[in-house]
């Protein structure tokens, strides 16, 4: 059974992927490679963070404090949150609509920015 968009779509923009808004294919693209990105970077995350978890406070400052560990903390904040944020904006433009989807994609967006930059603050303090 088709869905009520699915009939308003040609037969050429069913074989393309464009719908309407002629960027569902791209967002779709956009998502995946994010999606491969996070599947990268996690488990990289996950050994870096495991291994400065043992020692003094002295230590696990040091440790979090190299260069190559700070970088991976913070490629893996910024690719982590940024694909969080995508997603929920995606939420919200199809289950929040009106004033309220616009409010919620706003905040959404302004909370995703605050908690790198303050991540990102963190790590360089931390490395300098």
């Amino acid at each position: 059974m088709e869905g009520p968009v699915q009939r308003y779509l040609t037969d050429r923009k069913r074989a393309t992927g464009l719908g309407s808004a002629h960027t569902g294919t791209e967002h779709h693209w956009q998502m995946l490679v994010s999606s491969m990105a996070v599947v990268l970077v996690v488990p990289v995350f996950l050994v870096t963070f495991a291994l400065g978890l043992r020692g003094t406070h002295a230590e696990v400052v040091a440790y979090f404090g190299h260069p190559v560990v700070a970088v991976i903390m913070a490629v893996s904040l910024i690719v982590i949150v940024r694909h969080v944020m995508n997603e929920a904006i995606e939420a919200a433009e199809d289950y929040v609509h009106g004033i309220a989807g616009q409010l919620t994609i706003v905040g959404v967006t302004w909370a995703s920015y605050i908690l790198i930059a303050i991540g990102l603050f963190a790590i360089a303090r931390m490395a300098l």
